[in-house]
């Protein structure tokens, strides 16, 4: 089941459904864990890593520890992205798929596909979907919905350019 069948489109709906949602912080610190992925994804990726914007939402490119082409940063606190991650389960539970989970909505922006999930410490967490490779963007303390909303934007070119749409290995 595709959990995007009846997805929101476009940016005035994903800030929408942030500022519904609430949108809240990621740690501080600059470190992330780095993903494992198999060897197709870790081509991807390492692709993604080269084409990613040196500044994004005004904050220069400060990637976390420990330094890896999986990881990368922007600005202090960080939003923190990370490719090549395992398939979040509300990617496919049916709740989140007919609307019926309040923490978690799939949208799309600027052509790229997003489970956007509230975690359980009150972070925001986005990971790409309909894509060969899981693409996670987690947002700081004190990004609003604005902020989430030009933080997608600013990466979905990067996206759309090196990660191409399809399914993402089970890993």
């Amino acid at each position: 089941m595709n959990i995007f069948r009846h997805r929101l489109l476009g940016l005035p709906a994903l800030a929408l459904l942030i500022s519904v949602a609430g949108c809240s912080s990621a740690d501080d610190d600059a470190t992330a864990a780095v993903p494992s992925p198999d060897a197709k994804t870790a081509g991807l990726c390492q692709n993604l890593d080269k084409a990613l914007p040196g500044t994004l939402d005004g904050r220069s490119r400060n990637d976390p520890e420990p330094r890896s082409a999986f990881t990368a940063g922007w600005g202090s606190p960080a939003i923190i992205l990370r490719c090549g991650v395992t398939r979040p389960p509300k990617m496919t539970d049916p709740a989140v798929a007919n609307g019926n989970d309040p923490d978690a909505i799939g949208g799309g922006v600027n052509g790229v596909d997003w489970l956007m999930e509230k975690q359980s410490d009150g972070t925001m967490r986005f990971t790409t979907a309909n894509r060969e490779a899981y693409v996670q963007v987690t947002l700081p303390k004190g990004d609003g919905d604005q902020e989430s909303s030009t933080v997608l934007v600013g990466l979905a070119p990067a996206v759309k350019k090196t990660i191409p749409e399809g399914i993402a290995s089970m890993t």
